[in-house]
């Protein structure tokens, strides 16, 4: 089992927000070693900035990318800004199924804070999403840079977040954030940024609603209802574990509703919370964690 804790270096992971194409190889900042792993160029667009693409699929307009080495294009730090923003990038989520079918791994990612709140710790663990073993676990600490705002999570979480997904050995076939998808009052909650951000299918699994409403679902395992925000279906409300509270799912990047809560569904093993964002809480809050060996 591959171990780290320590933070990555920043690299570019583009992708065209429409289509998904990659834009520009990975770049560690500067330039001393390889990423873990890395982006094609893409041979049928010219990419004249690297926060820039035309995408010749589409519209032909140039469009300002939400990247890892930029999650925040245009952000002026002020939370009106962030509100704005985040209405942007909600426009670029994609609620199509576009995932490798079954996928192979899958990485549960949960933040928690250390030092009264003053770092942010991001955890990361990489399962087989068949006998869901785990293959690598990883933590990467930053300074808490933004107060909790409601409804501006990922801007707080999310750099570290990225971070963590940095010291991965191979990409995921999906990550499942804990944390709200499309089921937030703009739309964009932490597992939809980091998706448009990363261009990773991505789920949201959260514990407690933040927008909507739903009806209370059946009291077995399996039991679901609609989530319902502003007359649209942003998510389900999941009865995981009979007697116990339902789950939040909702889709991020790349899932649709109803296959979210299917994958969901195939990650529970006995508890609550499936079995990656369960271990990622387990990881993020704990500060005794298991170090790479020296």
């Amino acid at each position: 089992m591959a171990q780290q804790d320590e933070l990555a270096g920043h690299w570019a992971f583009l992708r065209c927000f429409d289509c998904g194409t990659p834009i520009l190889a990975a770049t560690p900042a500067g330039g001393r070693a390889r990423p873990r792993f890395s982006l094609q160029p893409c041979a049928d667009s010219a990419h004249p900035s690297p926060r820039l693409h035309r995408c010749d699929r589409h519209t032909g307009a140039m469009v300002e990318a939400a990247t890892v080495s930029n999650p925040f294009p245009g952000w002026d730090g002020s939370i009106t800004g962030a509100r704005a923003l985040q209405a942007q990038l909600a426009a670029r989520v994609r609620l199509d199924d576009d995932f490798h079918d079954p996928p192979r791994t899958v990485v549960g990612l949960d933040v928690g804070f250390e030092d009264g709140g003053d770092t942010v710790r991001a955890a990361a663990v990489l399962l087989d999403a068949t006998s869901l073993q785990t293959l690598e676990m990883h933590v990467a600490r930053r300074p808490t840079q933004m107060p909790y705002v409601p409804g501006l999570l990922s801007f707080r979480e999310l750099p570290a977040l990225l971070d963590v997904l940095s010291m991965l050995s191979a990409p995921p076939d999906l990550a499942m954030v804990d944390g709200q998808g499309i089921a937030h009052p703009r739309r964009l909650g932490i597992a939809a940024h980091l998706g448009v951000a990363t261009g990773l299918p991505t789920i949201g699994v959260a514990k407690k609603r933040l927008a909507g409403h739903y009806e209370e679902p059946g009291p077995q395992r399996g039991d679901r209802s609609r989530l319902v925000h502003r007359g649209d279906t942003v998510g389900y409300a999941l009865r995981s574990k009979p007697r116990c509270n339902p789950l939040i799912v909702s889709p991020g990047h790349r899932v649709s509703l109803d296959s979210a809560v299917v994958l969901v569904m195939h990650f529970l093993d006995g508890y609550r919370l499936p079995a990656p964002t369960r271990r990622a809480d387990r990881l993020a809050s704990r500060r005794d964690a298991p170090r790479a060996p020296a």
